[in-house]
């Protein structure tokens, strides 16, 4: 590969001036980038000529993210990216073996490996390199350089052989995970500081770099040795007082291949570069000239995510520039054969139809191409069966989709599976079609016999080197997991789009293909009818069923190909891989699982609500002077305003009478016997509808139980959300709430269990907004309504008022979700300045509070979204709105979603 615009040779170093004290060098390890990006991404090619450019997309999206976010107080003075030049470099001169079981790199990444230096110089980075020497040497030479003037250094890398540069003005950064490391994170790799590691290292070897080491010695005994011993040459001079007899021999017998281990594995601080490193001074890229190699390589998203930041509107205008984009002949060799298809097997097709070659692959670049739901094929065969099988296999990735009778997970038949393994290429295979009441016996269809589909689908979704890919994955999950198959490892389209754009628009498979393939799958009526009419999905011929099911295996597949990369550009891996994805099996086992329900205690409350109810009736029709209707507003407003003749305090939008909950509370704290009856009987009616009466019916006949569904990607906040039926909202401060609770119990030689964090969000927030008094208060064990109170109104603690405590309760609760002064006058029965005048004086007492939300709405209000301590984005992007209401609505939820969201995560 031709490396003559990024080499440098050794010569003598001229002087120059050198970093300052306020400098701030930031080192990325290219190679580590590059293959980050390889592996973490689905396979791309550029549409124009087949060449391969998934990892240079990744990495210029990893590159950009890490610019942006630098950008600030804390950002570089100088940054530079270094990368590996060859293989070969003064180690092999060292010990011959160096490196040499590492396999070559894949096919399809060779020629990307000049077109990551090309973008590298786009974004106006130096991209350095120099024969004979690793990276790391190279890293290790500017960040020494950088330690002696005393300017702060950060290593943009998670390589452990880094670590031996960590301490004092050294950091590495870890993008993947969001982390730095410094002397403490080499303690938990190495067991030793920084200074040891060569030591830990010569000791342990390295398989994969070929370093020798010591036999028998891992690093957890490295460090134990050297941290009794200090360095190697101690160890190996008195490594006849080793107890363990083999482990002495082979220190022994070994010492000359740990001394040259060490050799191996220390980084050179003294290479001869030929860029100094105050020629690594950061600036802006020309945008003009970025955006024609990003459009050069096809990069349409970044290159619109660009031109936002330079606010740069005619993008048309500045044409992609080919002579940018750096790849020689050998890159080019290489392309056309990692773009060639691959070759049929003789007398076979690679259409994947009956009969084709099972592992082809069609062209990757074609994500968004035109989908033709009549191009899918149908399985009726096990030979056909075993084909797409195989194809997924080899692929290494597929899209699964179920279909059913019922969005019932519990009591839903399986009517039939479909994969996709590229776009445009996927099918159907019928397993139930034919039994639904609405069918006679002689017409069931060709198709594989249950059982023995489901013993040779089993292979596939349980293979841990086939990735399954799903939207709403947990569906599917549990259909499968009744058929004996637990499904793994996955991804979840649905997951993965929450994670990148919540609160931007729904996550639902219509959706996100309207939003980013622009195409609407074909509507469920479409085949299924609609109604009392519409039939069940067993009921629909193959034909039609396999248009709609096997669409919807290909709109996942492409789905997950233009979003899975977005986890990496924007950093969202970990919020994706550790909070979300996790969650998927546990969720489906807590549904399988169901909550045991007792039918007889939910039939006698109901009973005795009916009764309460009643009475209530009763006492509002002699209150009233006449029988009306409790449950119609029209008819309460006629009552109360007209007929009574209380003050009206509101109506509603079409002039009718307001009786909402609000307006009787405030009627009945004034005196009004009416509106406190209505209130009751309300709240004994929402109870026996929403519980007493409904819960019964989801019972499950055969398990006993209630099997709610609980909801990942329902809310902007990260938190669950739980339906059919709702579970998290059972009333637990009214006694007829507690009463309902009772119903919920546990089988027998069993007991339920009940647990609850004690103030999350407070401690959330005292956290996030740095309070120290709240956090010396959570320390010592106090309690935390009484400490604001006595901070507040200058009480103290012991023998407090009640009432006291209770107002600051609720101005701690309050503030969490952006209390105003009236809801707090509402919330207290106080005067609204009496209200504003504690509000203010939370303020005083806790001044970080204020700067917290200021803080919040300004940055959300450039970015439109804010973040969880964890990195989860919830989005606002209505926050700028002109409208008072909207704003105002947004900017309260975008103070409190960092709070909330994060005790979510948590």
């Amino acid at each position: 590969m031709s490396k003559a615009k990024t080499k440098t040779k050794s010569k003598p170093k001229t002087k120059t001036p050198g970093l300052k004290k306020s400098d701030h060098l930031y080192l990325v390890d290219g190679s580590t980038f590059i293959f980050r990006a390889y592996h973490a991404l689905p396979p791309l090619t550029r549409k124009s000529d087949g060449l391969p450019v998934g990892a240079v997309s990744g990495f210029a999206n990893m590159l950009h993210k890490l610019i942006e976010d630098l950008k600030g107080e804390d950002r570089p003075t100088h940054l530079a990216v270094i990368f590996d030049y060859s293989a070969k470099t003064f180690r092999n001169k060292i010990y011959p073996d160096y490196k040499a079981h590492r396999p070559p790199p894949p096919e399809d990444l060779v020629p990307q490996f000049a077109l990551v230096r090309a973008a590298t110089r786009a974004f106006g980075v130096p991209a350095l390199e120099m024969e004979g020497f690793e990276a790391d040497d190279l890293i290790a030479t500017y960040a020494e350089e950088a330690r002696e003037a005393g300017a702060g250094v950060t290593i943009v890398s998670s390589d452990k052989d880094l670590m031996q540069l960590v301490g004092g003005e050294v950091e590495m950064f870890d993008t993947m995970k969001n982390r730095r490391l410094g002397p403490d994170e080499v303690v938990e790799k190495f067991g030793v500081g920084p200074e040891k590691v060569i030591e830990v290292q010569a000791l342990s070897g390295d398989s994969v770099d070929n370093i020798p080491g010591v036999p028998g010695i891992g690093i957890k005994t490295a460090a134990l040795l050297i941290n009794e011993y200090g360095d190697l040459e101690t160890l190996l001079a008195r490594a006849e007082e080793i107890k363990q007899q083999k482990r002495r021999e082979n220190l022994i017998e070994f010492a000359d291949q740990a001394r040259v281990s060490k050799e191996l594995v220390t980084l050179k601080r003294d290479v001869e570069v030929e860029v100094p490193v105050t020629d690594l001074e950061l600036h802006e890229p020309d945008p003009k000239t970025l955006i024609a190699f990003l459009k050069a390589m096809e990069f349409s998203t970044l290159t619109k995510r660009v031109a936002a930041a330079f606010e740069i509107e005619d993008v048309d205008a500045i044409e992609a520039d080919e002579s940018l984009v750096t790849h020689d002949r050998e890159a080019r060799k290489a392309a056309k054969a990692a773009a060639a298809p691959k070759a049929a097997t003789p007398g076979k097709s690679q259409s994947g139809k009956k009969g084709g070659t099972p592992g082809a692959v069609a062209d990757k670049g074609e994500i968004t191409r035109k989908i033709d739901p009549d191009a899918y094929e149908t399985v009726t065969t096990e030979d056909a069966l075993d084909a797409w099988i195989a194809r997924a296999f080899e692929a290494g990735a597929v899209a699964v989709d179920t279909e059913t009778t019922s969005l019932d997970t519990m009591t839903a038949k399986l009517a039939g599976v479909s994969l996709a393994v590229t776009p445009g290429e996927a099918c159907y295979i019928p397993l139930g079609h034919g039994h639904g009441d609405g069918l006679a016996l002689d017409e069931v269809p060709e198709q594989i016999d249950l059982k023995k589909a489901l013993k040779k689908l089993k292979l596939l979704l349980e293979a841990p080197g086939v990735l399954k890919i799903a939207q709403n994955l947990k569906y599917d999950f549990e259909i499968f997991a009744r058929h004996g198959i637990r499904v793994a490892p996955f991804d979840d389209t649905m997951l993965i789009s929450y994670v990148l754009d919540a609160g931007l628009h729904g996550h639902g498979m219509d959706a996100l293909s309207k939003e980013h393939l622009d195409h609407t799958p074909i509507p469920y009526s479409e085949i299924a009818g609609k109604g009392k009419a519409q039939k069940t999905f067993d009921e629909i011929p193959i034909a039609d069923a396999a248009r709609y099911a096997a669409e919807d295996a290909d709109v996942t597949l492409r789905l997950w190909r233009l979003l899975k990369p977005r986890l990496v550009a924007d950093g969202l891996v970990t919020v994706y891989e550790t909070l979300e994805r996790p969650l998927v099996p546990v969720l489906a086992d807590m549904e399988m699982a169901g909550t045991k329900v007792d039918r007889q205690v939910l039939t006698r409350l109901s009973g005795a609500f009916a009764k309460r109810m009643i009475e209530f009736e009763a006492d509002a029709h002699r209150l009233a002077g006449e029988e009306f209707n409790l449950g119609s507003p029209k008819q309460l407003g006629e009552i109360l305003f007209d007929k009574l003749g209380i003050a009206a305090t509101k109506k509603t939008k079409t002039g009718a009478y307001a009786t909402g909950a609000g307006v009787l509370e405030d009627l009945a704290a004034q005196g009004h016997e009416l509106p406190q009856v209505v209130l009751d009987w309300r709240q004994l009616s929402k109870l026996k509808g929403t519980y007493t009466d409904a819960l019964p019916e989801f019972i499950n006949e055969e398990t006993g139980r209630v099997h709610t569904s609980y909801s990942l990607a329902a809310t902007t906040t990260g938190r669950l959300a739980s339906s059919d039926p709702n579970l998290q909202n059972i009333p637990v401060r009214t006694p007829e709430g507690r009463q309902i609770r009772t119903a919920f119990i546990a089988e027998k030689g069993n007991k339920l269990l009940s647990a609850d964090y004690s103030q999350i969000e407070l401690r959330v927030l005292a956290h996030v907004a740095d309070i120290k008094q709240l956090k010396q208060a959570f320390e010592d064990g106090l309690d935390i309504h009484a400490m604001t109170a006595s901070e507040m109104f200058g009480v103290p603690i012991k023998d407090m008022d009640p009432a006291v405590r209770r107002r600051a309760k609720a101005i701690n609760f309050g503030i969490i979700y952006g209390i105003s002064a009236f809801g707090l006058a509402n919330q207290l029965g106080i005067p609204r300045g009496e209200a504003q005048d504690y509000i203010k004086t939370y303020f005083e007492r806790f001044p970080g509070i204020r700067d917290y939300m200021n803080e919040t709405i300004e940055f959300c209000r450039k970015h439109g979204f804010v973040e969880t301590i964890f990195g989860r984005r919830c989005h606002y992007p209505r926050i700028n709105s002109n409208k008072p209401a909207e704003k105002s609505f947004n900017e309260r939820a975008a103070i409190n979603a960092p709070i909330q969201g994060s005790a979510a995560d948590i």
